[in-house]
């Protein structure tokens, strides 16, 4: 799978590590750790000035999001932490389609259309939005009432980009890579959508306090 996927996105690994066999002893012996691949892989930046980081960068931009929404939520975060679950399959992979998507992001950072780039991955399209508005400070409104399906899922191929010019990247994606779409705007302290609303000091709060509760014995 890993080679496909180098060969398909033209990803050059130059290091990394597989431990497929983690017994723990720590409780006696017979814990297994799940295993862990960890990849090193290499790229080249043209012009470092024209790199994207994940922080909202102002109040008022368009936040869109690239690439097919699912909803799957098989072996995800949200089903693990909140459930205490582990069903289901893993998200399909398209490789063909990360590609394709992967080519329009880049075009929307060099082109200076996209603003901040996040991509979607463990916790879901929920979970990045809130990192992107820690990283910068700068509350979201969102269109939509999220369901657990569409804010949790962990689907592949999926970013959210911001941007001050929602007209060139409505552009950009109906000639690239046609499933998009508007999910709000950047605004305020909070992460609210029409169902639920969060202030960011309370996310900063439970994101920047669990290690240290944790060291502490208090979790």
């Amino acid at each position: 799978g890993m080679s496909q996927a180098c060969i398909a996105l033209d990803m050059p690994i130059v290091s990394g590590n597989v431990s497929l066999y983690n017994e723990s002893k720590a409780t006696g012996g017979g814990s297994a750790i799940l295993p862990t691949p960890a990849i090193g892989a290499v790229g080249i930046l043209e012009d470092w000035q024209k790199s994207a980081t994940i922080g909202f960068k102002a109040a008022g931009e368009d936040v869109f999001v690239i690439g097919e929404r699912s909803g799957h939520l098989g072996q995800s975060l949200w089903l693990r932490e909140c459930h205490a679950r582990s069903d289901g399959s893993p998200p399909s992979v398209a490789l063909s389609d990360e590609a394709d998507v992967g080519k329009l992001v880049r075009s929307l950072i060099s082109s200076g259309i996209a603003t901040a780039v996040h991509d979607v991955s463990d916790g879901g399209l929920l979970v990045a939005l809130s990192e992107m508005a820690l990283a910068g400070n700068v509350g979201v409104k969102l269109d939509e009432a999220f369901t657990a399906a569409m804010g949790f899922a962990e689907d592949q191929g999926l970013y959210v980009v911001t941007t001050s010019d929602p007209d060139a990247l409505s552009h950009a994606c109906g000639w690239s890579f046609p499933s998009y779409a508007h999910i709000g705007r950047t605004d305020g302290n909070t992460v609210r959508g029409p169902n639920f609303c969060v202030p960011l000091a309370t996310l900063r709060a439970a994101h920047e306090g669990f290690f240290p509760a944790l060291m502490d014995g208090e979790l």
